[in-house]
């Protein structure tokens, strides 16, 4: 199992400077890390720490952040994403992360799920033969996003099948997929492959794997019995030391 740290929130305890949170990750045993915006980090000093420590980039948003569900964004997202794609490729990063966006009021799921169906597939377009994959991410509404229009991993795949292009998948974070009250042996059956990147956090609090009620080291044993063969990405708050608490996280991750 490689696992990945999202630096937004791991190491933030230690230092403010992302491209310190990378060697810290490093001196921590960690395969590789992650975050969120590339457009308010000083990629020079990323790319020099990823040279440095010899860690992957497993990667980032794609941005700009807008709902994919309305047309009127098509044309800025896909713009975005070509300069996304050119700064992953430039830090050796294979993931770029999309989220759907709000449920629009005023417009039916149909109309939202046509749209968003109809800019993956452009944004496939614009990603076929970069090496690069965009994978849009389920997110609960119980909790941390309430009003986002794809909560569910079954839709989420549906629209990954509906584009039928390889460069377009889904981000399946195992916390989001709990608090919406998904087995992952049921939602991911057979679709295993569709995943291009992985994300834990337990529950309740989003916090360190092994604090909460969430089965994680049986679910990723799961997902990787099933063919997945990507990074773990371990996007939680911590709640003390990160580098401190990573012995017991890799135990609850490793315990099935």
């Amino acid at each position: 199992m490689k696992l990945s740290a999202c630096i937004e929130w791991l190491f933030a305890d230690a230092s403010d400077d992302f491209a310190e949170r990378i060697r810290l990750a490093k001196a921590s045993g960690l395969d590789a890390v992650e975050f969120w915006l590339w457009s308010n980090k000083d990629l020079g000093a990323i790319d020099a720490a990823l040279k440095e420590t010899g860690l992957a980039l497993s990667g980032f948003v794609a941005e700009p952040m807008v709902a994919l569900t309305d047309p009127a964004n098509h044309a800025t997202f896909l713009a975005g994403l070509a300069t996304s794609m050119r700064q992953a490729q430039r830090l050796g990063a294979r993931v770029l992360i999309a989220q759907a966006g709000n449920d629009l009021p005023g417009r039916s799921r149909e109309e939202q799920h046509d749209a968003l169906v109809a800019c993956l597939r452009a944004a496939a377009d614009v990603l076929e033969g970069s090496g690069v994959r965009l994978g849009v991410e389920p997110l609960n509404t119980l909790i941390d996003h309430k009003g986002y229009y794809l909560s569910s991993t079954r839709e989420a795949l549906n629209i990954v099948d509906e584009v039928g292009r390889p460069e377009i998948g889904i981000v399946y974070d195992l916390y989001h997929s709990y608090v919406m009250g998904e087995k992952i042996e049921d939602v991911l059956a057979g679709k295993v492959s569709r995943v291009v990147h992985a994300h834990v956090a337990d529950h309740p609090g989003r916090n360190d794997p092994g604090l909460g009620e969430i089965d994680l080291g049986r679910r990723l044993a799961w997902l990787y019995a099933n063919g997945y063969e990507g990074a773990v990405g371990l996007e939680y708050r911590p709640d003390g030391s990160t580098a401190e608490a990573l012995a017991k996280v890799r135990a609850a991750l490793l315990s099935a």
